[in-house]
């Protein structure tokens, strides 16, 4: 019975009482989502590419 009870009361409260974005809003977020992912991603690319680059010419005065 609660648990009958907990899913009516969610169900109202999605529908009734949660205010969803719009179709516009929920475009634009993703945009801003995709451009900082990419922004990251970069970034984490450069670093690395960096690190391997300063590691080898570290190894490479000891061969």
């Amino acid at each position: 019975m609660k648990i009958k009870s907990y899913l009516k009361d969610s169900y109202n409260e999605l529908i009734h009482k949660v205010s969803w974005p719009t179709w516009s809003e929920l475009q634009r977020s993703a945009v801003i989502v995709m451009v900082a992912s990419l922004i990251i991603a970069i970034i984490v690319f450069l670093m690395d590419f960096s690190f391997r680059n300063i590691m080898d010419f570290v190894y490479s005065m000891f061969y």
